[in-house]
């Protein structure tokens, strides 16, 4: 399904690069525009209700289904406050799951302006889509299709207007040296060409921090100003020692061993990793055929196989935690006042965990424990149970009466709900681990990072799940990983739900 990205150092955990702010600004400008597109849909789409005439013109020559099959071009339209404003939440919704989900979001280096119209275009169709089922299914009849074809024409036009003059302003900022992504070049003496192209093309933002190579002339005409190591330099120690983003092998003469060895170290790593030649001897991985100096390449990214079903997977994730978050409202008061009821201390434990490629995010749960829970931890971390670095023990002393009721019906976990609606969780997937624990990890243990982190697991279904080693715990999170589909979530959601009934946890 996926393919690590994961931003690593010696202590697995890598900093940021360049200006993180800027897609957030981004984003922010773009749901305005989205929020401005509504008010305006509904009057053109209303205008265009009330003249029939065009109307039939568009049912005559574009024989549109939606618009000659339910009749809403020669009424007008019955304006309902409440199916409105849901109609409204939903296309936010739909909004914001899309620029997260289809990488909208992103500000490419090297793309071209068609590529983005094209991912804009195909992600409209999917919120297109989304909306005319959700429209059909919640049985939103006031709310005319055309107002839905209209809303996301005009959002797609105001958006990716927005979005082609922001690609062009960030282009000028990365000239001037910002925003930039390190990479480490593997070349020979014929690499000439496409080092000079990375140079030169200061708008794509790529800065060579180091040239791994044995050729004389690339090393006499580099070397003043950037790093040179031989051809028998530890790459994985570079990696892991570096702050490096990016791995391009440009040799002419491809030693098929190598190129092996290489993208599987930058697999391991979430470094990417390019390979400058139409024809790939690498081993069957998750590959993405893009172009770099007007030559084909291949190149290692992090994507899902399907993606479509993916985006799907985000979006039902948050639609079903907005939804299960409001209607458990009143349990959840309910839980609180118990909690603070059976011992003193906040309502919610917060702590900081370790995401989707190293991310870091702060984790909402019910308290289970007393307040100075983390102060005793050192004291009872010699009669820890887990094999690895995880920590469990039965019988917590830490753990107060009503948490342990939370802890064996699993609903300390439902503040979590909060983090998937905040995009850093999903309902399924591997659980987020502390970052102490993430630093134990070995190598191939850490493409359980490669998805968002899940509220519930495998493990969590699994009977006396705390038996369960550390290794299998993580084989089974692969599995999950490498196997995904929706059915598989949605046999997981239920059994999630039968443990809950029965109280199986621990």
């Amino acid at each position: 399904m996926f393919k690590p990205n994961i931003p690593l150092n010696n202590n697995h955990l890598r900093p940021e690069t360049g200006n993180n702010n800027l897609p957030d600004i981004l984003d922010i400008i773009e749901f305005l525009a989205v929020i401005f597109c509504i008010p305006l849909s509904y009057l053109v789409s209303r205008q265009i209700i009330l003249h029939s005439e065009l109307m039939l013109t568009l049912q005559s020559y574009f024989k549109v289904f939606f618009l000659t099959h339910f009749d809403y071009y020669n009424v007008s339209w019955q304006f309902n406050l409440s199916e409105f404003t849901i109609f409204i939440f939903i296309i936010l919704i739909s909004w914001f799951v899309l620029s997260q989900v289809t990488s909208m979001a992103v500000l490419p280096r090297n793309q071209r302006y068609l590529s983005v119209i094209i991912n804009f275009a195909r992600g409209n169709f999917i919120v297109l889509t989304v909306l005319l089922v959700l429209k059909f299914v919640l049985n939103l009849q006031s709310i005319p299709v055309i107002f839905i074809l209209t809303y996301v024409v005009l959002s797609m036009v105001v958006t990716l207007s927005i979005r082609l003059v922001a690609i062009h302003m960030i282009r000028v900022y990365r000239a001037k040296g910002h925003n930039l992504r390190h990479v480490l070049v593997i070349a020979d003496g014929r690499s000439e060409g496409i080092i000079e192209k990375l140079l030169s093309q200061k708008d794509w933002g790529f800065k060579i921090n180091s040239i791994i190579t044995g050729s004389k002339k690339i090393k006499g005409k580099y070397g003043d100003d950037i790093e040179i190591y031989p051809a028998t330099q530890n790459i994985k120690k570079m990696l892991d020692e570096n702050v490096i983003d990016e791995v391009l092998y440009c040799k002419s003469n491809l030693d098929d061993n190598e190129i092996n060895e290489i993208g599987k170290l930058c697999n391991e790593v979430g470094v990417i990793f390019r390979l400058q030649s139409s024809i790939s001897p690498v081993d069957p991985v998750k590959l993405q055929l893009k172009t770099l100096n007007n030559q084909k390449n291949l190149t290692l990214v992090d994507i899902p196989s399907h993606e479509v079903t993916y985006i799907l997977k985000t979006m039902g994730d948050i639609y079903i935690s907005l939804i299960a978050a409001i209607l458990l409202l009143p349990f959840f008061l309910i839980i609180s006042l118990a909690i603070k009821l059976d011992s003193p201390g906040p309502v919610f434990f917060k702590q900081e965990r370790i995401g989707l490629r190293g991310r870091k995010f702060r984790l909402f749960k019910f308290r289970t424990m007393v307040s100075n829970a983390e102060e005793m931890l050192e004291k009872l971390k010699q009669k820890n149970e887990m094999d690895g670095p995880a920590f469990k023990i039965k019988d917590d002393p830490r753990i107060t009466r009503f948490g342990k009721f939370l802890r064996k019906t699993g609903i300390d976990e439902f503040p979590q709900l909060i983090n998937v609606i905040m995009g850093e969780m999903s309902l399924i997937g591997p659980r987020p681990p502390l970052e102490t624990e993430v630093k134990q990890y070995k190598r191939w243990q850490l493409r359980r990072l490669s998805v968002k982190p899940g509220i519930t697991c495998t493990w969590q279904i699994v009977p006396n799940r705390n038996e369960v080693t550390f290794e299998q715990w993580i084989l089974m999170d692969l599995s999950y990983i490498d196997n995904w589909t929706i059915s598989k979530d949605v046999k997981l959601f239920f059994k999630t739900i039968g443990t809950f009934f029965m109280a199986a946890g621990r």
